[in-house]
Protein backbone atom coordinates (compact mmCIF):
# COMPACT_ATOMS: atom_id res chain seq x y z
CA UNK A 1 0.00 0.00 0.00
CA UNK A 2 1.02 3.42 -0.92
CA UNK A 3 0.08 6.65 1.25
CA UNK A 4 -0.76 9.69 -0.89
CA UNK A 5 -2.78 13.18 -1.18
CA UNK A 6 -5.85 13.43 -3.37
CA UNK A 7 -5.04 16.05 -5.56
CA UNK A 8 -8.16 16.46 -8.00
CA UNK A 9 -10.89 14.59 -9.29
CA UNK A 10 -10.89 13.07 -13.24
CA UNK A 11 -13.72 13.41 -15.47
CA UNK A 12 -14.39 10.86 -18.21
CA UNK A 13 -17.07 11.44 -21.04
CA UNK A 14 -17.54 7.24 -20.57
CA UNK A 15 -16.38 4.71 -18.48
CA UNK A 16 -17.19 0.92 -18.02
CA UNK A 17 -20.66 -0.11 -16.43
CA UNK A 18 -18.41 -2.11 -13.71
CA UNK A 19 -17.29 1.02 -12.57
CA UNK A 20 -20.77 2.58 -11.42
CA UNK A 21 -20.78 3.93 -7.97
CA UNK A 22 -16.97 5.37 -7.68
CA UNK A 23 -15.31 8.03 -8.80
CA UNK A 24 -11.99 8.62 -10.21
CA UNK A 25 -9.03 10.34 -8.08
CA UNK A 26 -5.74 12.24 -9.02
CA UNK A 27 -3.30 11.27 -6.44
CA UNK A 28 0.16 12.20 -5.51
CA UNK A 29 2.18 9.68 -3.82
CA UNK A 30 3.73 10.89 -0.27
CA UNK A 31 7.40 10.73 0.54
CA UNK A 32 7.98 9.24 4.10
CA UNK A 33 9.50 12.58 5.28
CA UNK A 34 5.90 14.20 5.08
CA UNK A 35 3.55 11.55 6.58
CA UNK A 36 3.96 12.95 9.67
CA UNK A 37 3.32 16.70 8.57
CA UNK A 38 0.77 15.81 5.65
CA UNK A 39 -2.49 16.76 7.77
CA UNK A 40 -0.93 20.32 8.94
CA UNK A 41 0.08 21.64 5.81
CA UNK A 42 -0.35 20.30 2.09
CA UNK A 43 3.04 18.75 1.03
CA UNK A 44 4.92 19.49 -1.96
CA UNK A 45 3.97 17.47 -4.72
CA UNK A 46 6.05 14.29 -4.82
CA UNK A 47 9.19 13.10 -6.79
CA UNK A 48 7.36 10.32 -7.69
CA UNK A 49 4.93 10.29 -10.45
CA UNK A 50 1.30 10.92 -10.27
CA UNK A 51 -1.43 8.55 -10.33
CA UNK A 52 -5.41 7.83 -10.76
CA UNK A 53 -7.12 5.66 -8.30
CA UNK A 54 -10.46 4.65 -8.29
CA UNK A 55 -12.49 5.74 -5.33
CA UNK A 56 -15.90 4.18 -4.00
CA UNK A 57 -14.82 5.36 -0.31
CA UNK A 58 -15.64 8.94 -0.80
CA UNK A 59 -12.70 10.84 -0.26
CA UNK A 60 -12.03 14.36 -1.37
CA UNK A 61 -9.41 16.79 -2.42
CA UNK A 62 -7.13 17.26 -0.07
CA UNK A 63 -7.77 13.75 1.79
CA UNK A 64 -4.84 11.48 2.44
CA UNK A 65 -5.47 8.11 1.60
CA UNK A 66 -3.79 4.03 1.13
CA UNK A 67 -3.82 2.84 -2.12
CA UNK A 68 -3.02 -0.33 -3.38
CA UNK A 69 -2.17 -0.65 -7.15
CA UNK A 70 -1.85 -3.49 -9.29
CA UNK A 71 -3.27 -7.04 -9.25
CA UNK A 72 -4.45 -6.49 -5.47
CA UNK A 73 -6.13 -3.40 -6.50
CA UNK A 74 -9.09 -6.04 -8.23
CA UNK A 75 -9.52 -8.27 -4.62
CA UNK A 76 -12.54 -5.84 -3.75
CA UNK A 77 -15.02 -7.01 -6.44
CA UNK A 78 -16.64 -10.38 -7.27
CA UNK A 79 -15.75 -10.16 -10.97
CA UNK A 80 -13.35 -8.70 -13.55
CA UNK A 81 -12.77 -5.41 -14.09
CA UNK A 82 -10.14 -3.59 -15.57
CA UNK A 83 -8.17 -1.80 -12.67
CA UNK A 84 -5.08 -0.77 -11.93
CA UNK A 85 -5.08 1.31 -8.36
CA UNK A 86 -7.75 1.57 -5.91
CA UNK A 87 -8.27 3.52 -2.54
CA UNK A 88 -8.91 1.27 0.36
CA UNK A 89 -8.21 3.59 3.32
CA UNK A 90 -8.89 7.44 4.31
CA UNK A 91 -6.69 8.43 6.91
CA UNK A 92 -7.08 10.65 9.73
CA UNK A 93 -4.03 10.94 10.81
CA UNK A 94 -0.78 9.04 10.56
CA UNK A 95 2.21 8.39 12.64
CA UNK A 96 5.74 7.59 11.56
CA UNK A 97 8.72 6.96 12.98
CA UNK A 98 11.73 5.53 10.50
CA UNK A 99 13.60 2.67 11.36
CA UNK A 100 16.81 3.09 12.69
Amino acid sequence: MRVAQVIGRVTLNMQDPSFKGGRWLMCNPLDTAHFNSAFKKQPPLSKQLSLVAYDNLGAGEGDIVGIVEGAEATAPFDYDIPIDAITVAIFDSLSYEPPN
